[in-house]
């Protein structure tokens, strides 16, 4: 066949693909199926146990949701607590919590001191791996890349495949280590071989901090402020985390039940973590303000503002979605712990880039979303913004490419992946199999000649 004859065909294909692979709606009523395992009042199916981190955005009371503050600890630490220890002790916290994750409890100070060592010794990649394994094959997509990499990074490992927890936490920490040195150098290739820039290739300094590390490294001059590395930090810290229910934590525990390597695992966690209703919400964060910002005459207007969130709920604007993105959560109702500590910080910085304005829009969208919809969809269930409404805009001004958001959520994440990967290897240590039922009517075979 012909190109042309082909691209036909499979067109033909994808409407019969349509046609005969969607189950009717009202079938899971009728069999009581979870789809997208939430039950019928949004919470999510119970399918596991953890210490590792606890999300709480409502109570349930006689089978129904009642809306309350948002909790998020990690192994019982209020977030809060967390945060304003080590920043009250001006010092970085990404490292102390990633041992927390880990090991269950937080570290004295020899132990932090040698955790944090033991990372520095592990950021480097392996010889030739930057060379062979990124250089060669760009990719416009760095979570792809990254992915990639990961994968990659078995066949530099001399015992891949065992499962034993000396080896999975050896593994585990490498991979914390050696995330951002990944992920800076997936996006310097990609922007020398498929933007054409200069290649600016930093080596991870061992007594460097991540969030620092990354920062130089991404940079040309490799340089950066203390405030600057604090509120990245900061983002890492707060995105380290989220409850065994996340889709990328729960892939970590599907994909690791079978008992398959580590690196098989992960890269199946950073895949989830790509997708627009998961990790990549908060670009679509920042290109909605930035749809709001060119049809909005003056950012002070909350009036004419307001008219114009109207437009994007109706899907009349932006991306015709009717969404706006980053309000609303799963979990949380009233509130997002992170998105108020993120928002605090992000105010100083917007105040050292002289960007007040452009956050003083933010705010205004922040106050005004949630009742615009309310008015509009005649929702009675309370909405707040997320962490990913003020990420995308801080990372932003720290001067990180957009394509850099998601994969650094990977930087952080990388911790809780690993967290439940230890747990579900040393607590459950059994595939996970839930059932589907088969709905489909049955069919004899046909003979070819007579079909």
């Amino acid at each position: 066949m012909t190109f042309i004859e082909t691209e036909v065909f499979i067109n033909e294909l994808s409407e019969l693909a349509k046609q005969n692979n969607k189950i009717p709606a009202e079938y899971y009523n009728k069999y009581d199926v979870k789809k997208g395992l939430r039950n019928s009042n949004g919470t999510g199916v119970l399918v596991g146990l953890t210490e590792v981190g606890e999300v709480q955005g409502y109570v349930v009371e006689n089978g129904e949701k009642v809306p309350s503050e948002g909790k998020l600890s990690y192994r019982g630490i209020d977030i809060f607590e967390i945060a304003h220890g080590f920043q009250k002790e001006n010092r970085y916290g990404f490292e102390e919590v990633c041992y927390l994750l880990l090991f269950g409890e937080l570290p004295n100070a020899d132990k932090l001191t040698k955790f944090t060592e033991t990372l520095g010794q592990f950021r480097a990649l392996p010889e030739g791996f930057f060379q062979d394994m990124i250089l060669k094959t760009p990719s416009r997509d760095i979570m792809n890349k990254l992915a990639r990499s990961v994968l990659s990074a078995y066949s530099y490992d001399n015992n891949p495949d065992s499962i034993e927890i000396n080896n999975v936490l050896r593994q585990s920490m490498e991979l914390i280590a050696r995330f951002p040195t990944m992920v800076a150098y997936c996006y310097q290739a990609s922007e020398h071989l498929l933007k054409d820039k200069s290649l600016h290739i930093h080596k991870p300094k061992p007594e460097l901090g991540t969030a620092e590390n990354f920062l130089r490294m991404i940079r040309k001059n490799g340089k950066f402020t203390k405030m600057e590395a604090d509120l990245l930090d900061l983002c890492l810290v707060l995105h380290a985390e989220h409850g065994g229910g996340n889709n990328s934590s729960f892939a970590v525990r599907v994909i690791g039940s079978t008992g398959t390597d580590t690196y098989s695992t992960i890269a199946a966690a950073v895949g989830s973590l790509k997708g627009p209703k998961h990790g990549g919400a908060n670009i679509k964060v920042m290109q909605m303000l930035d749809n709001i910002k060119e049809n909005i005459n003056d950012w002070s207007d909350e009036e004419e503002i307001e008219k114009y969130l109207e437009k994007i709920i109706l899907g009349e604007a932006f991306d015709k979605s009717g969404l706006i993105y980053g309000l609303g959560h799963a979990i949380y109702t009233t509130s997002d712990p992170r998105a108020l500590l993120l928002k605090e910080k992000a105010r100083d910085l917007a105040i050292e880039k002289k960007r007040v304005e452009e956050y003083n829009l933010y705010s205004v969208v922040e106050k005004l979303g949630p009742k615009v919809f309310d008015r509009i969809k005649d929702n009675k269930k309370p909405l707040c913004i997320n962490v990913d409404f003020y990420s995308g805009f801080v990372y932003n001004m720290l001067n990180i490419p957009q394509e850099l958001s998601t994969p650094l959520f990977a930087i952080s994440r990388i911790a809780g992946w690993s967290a439940h990967r230890l747990e579900e290897l040393l607590s459950v240590n059994t595939i996970m199999r839930p059932a589907y039922k088969g709905v489909g009517n049955n069919k004899s075979y046909i003979p070819l000649c007579q079909r």
